[in-house]
C-alpha cells in the first residue's frame, strides 16, 4: 500500500516541466535588444516634418522661403521657394514660384520653376513654366511658354554675369577708327615735280 505522504509529494518531472516554461516567457519590451535599458544599440527613426499650411483666410505680402514642404490655400504677393509646393484651389500667387516638386490646383501669376511640375484640371497659370518634367491635366488653363531644362532651378544671375563682358567689345574698336586718318600721307615733292613735268610735256605736244 502507498502512504499519503508519497502520493501528495510532487514528482521530479513536474519541476522539470515548469523550468522550461519560465525560460520561454518573453522578456519585457524595455529589456529587449536595441532598447536603452538592455545596453544594445538604439535605432532612432526620424519622422518627416509636417508641411506648413497657409490657410485660405490669410494674405501674405512678401517672399516665402523654406527647405521643407508648404501648402498654400490663401493669397501670396511675392516669390516662393520650397522643396514641395502645393497650391490649393482657393490660392492665388502673384510672383515667381521655385521648388523641386510643384503641384498647382489654384491660380499662379508669374514664372514657375521646378524639377517636377504638375497642373491639375483646376489650375490657372499665367506665366512661363521652366521644368524638367511636366504633366498637364485636361481642363487646366495655361497662358505662357513651356521650356525644358536639366536644371530649371538655376537663376538668371549666371547669364547676366556672362552678358556683361560682351558689352565692352564695341569700346575696343573705337581707337582703331581714331587712328585710321593717321595712315593717309601727303605726296612728296618728287612726286609733285614729276607730275608737273608730265603735264607740261603733254601741253607742248598739244
Amino acid at each position: 500500500m502507498f502512504s499519503k505522504s508519497r502520493i501528495n509529494e510532487p514528482g521530479p518531472k513536474a519541476d522539470a516541466e515548469k523550468a522550461p516554461a519560465r525560460a520561454a516567457e518573453p522578456s519585457p519590451s524595455f529589456l529587449r535588444s536595441g532598447s536603452p535599458d538592455s545596453g544594445g544599440g538604439t535605432q532612432v527613426t526620424k519622422s518627416k516634418s509636417a508641411a506648413s499650411v497657409l490657410a485660405a483666410d490669410l494674405t501674405v505680402t512678401g517672399n516665402l522661403k523654406t527647405t521643407g514642404d508648404i501648402v498654400i490655400e490663401g493669397n501670396v504677393d511675392g516669390d516662393i521657394r520650397a522643396h514641395l509646393l502645393t497650391v490649393g484651389e482657393t490660392a492665388t500667387i502673384r510672383g515667381e514660384v521655385v521648388a523641386d516638386d510643384i503641384v498647382i490646383n489654384g491660380r499662379v501669376i508669374g514664372r514657375v520653376r521646378g524639377l517636377k511640375v504638375r497642373l491639375t484640371s483646376s489650375a490657372q497659370v499665367e506665366g512661363d513654366i521652366i521644368h524638367k518634367t511636366i504633366a498637364i491635366e485636361s481642363g487646366a488653363h495655361f497662358e505662357g511658354s513651356v521650356q525644358r531644362q536639366d536644371d530649371p532651378l538655376q537663376t538668371n544671375r549666371d547669364s547676366r554675369a556672362q552678358a556683361a563682358p560682351v558689352q565692352s567689345k564695341p569700346a575696343a574698336s573705337a581707337p582703331a577708327s581714331a587712328t585710321a586718318p593717321a595712315k593717309t600721307h601727303e605726296p612728296s615733292e618728287a612726286v609733285r615735280s614729276a607730275a608737273e613735268a608730265k603735264r607740261s610735256a603733254e601741253a607742248k605736244k598739244a
